[in-house]
């Protein structure tokens, strides 16, 4: 038989876990937007990055064909405008596989948004980075669809005397502060928020 002393450490216990798990929800649960706020920040991200994407490079593109030139140096030995057509994947991968790149770029769009909208109440950040990655994708997307599969880059940088990293565009920038994002989230939210609350039993 369990005596008096034993049923009040347990009721006890089970009082201690409880305000622990309350605490430990309550600290995960700090900044997490509702339904309304998450739509807020996602599609205006999306459709803003898409936006600045596709004006920088008609914008670009048409003042340096009128101006009769393919490039303008901004800082000499360093950051370069010049223009670019691409007909693959980030590094020149899958070049030529216009379809292939099409049908990939649009799953990783529906499942960008599809996460999204099961995104529960998932962190801020999170939503921001989801945002900008929707954004880079169709950003290229759109380039793949309707510039005969050629995707316009025009940032050049020289990161040594001599040697450019390939030519990028605003689309791929997004795309690269997304994974930046998404690692900067994974590194700094807690281990307790990542793993769901044990039940009580």
């Amino acid at each position: 038989m369990i005596n008096r002393g034993q049923r009040t450490a347990d009721s006890e216990q089970q009082i201690a876990d409880t305000a622990r798990c309350t605490l430990s929800a309550e600290r995960c649960n700090v900044r997490r937007p509702s339904s309304v706020i998450r739509h807020l920040i996602f599609w205006p991200v999306f459709i803003g990055g898409v936006i600045l994407d596709l004006w920088s490079k008609s914008a670009v593109f048409g003042w340096l064909e009128s101006r009769g030139q393919d490039g303008f140096t901004i800082i000499d030995g360093l950051l370069r405008l010049q223009l670019a057509l691409n007909p693959g994947a980030a590094f020149g991968i899958a070049e030529g596989q216009r379809w292939l790149l099409i049908t990939v770029s649009i799953a990783a769009v529906i499942a960008v948004v599809v996460l999204f909208l099961f995104s529960g109440r998932a962190g801020l950040l999170i939503h921001i980075t989801l945002g900008l990655f929707a954004a880079g994708v169709c950003g290229n997307l759109y380039d793949r669809l309707f510039n005969d599969g050629l995707v316009r880059d025009f940032i050049d940088v020289t990161y040594w005397p001599g040697r450019h990293w390939p030519a990028f565009n605003v689309a791929d920038s997004l795309l690269c502060i997304a994974v930046g994002l998404l690692i900067l989230s994974t590194i700094f939210t807690p281990k307790s928020c990542q793993k769901p609350l044990q039940q009580q039993k």
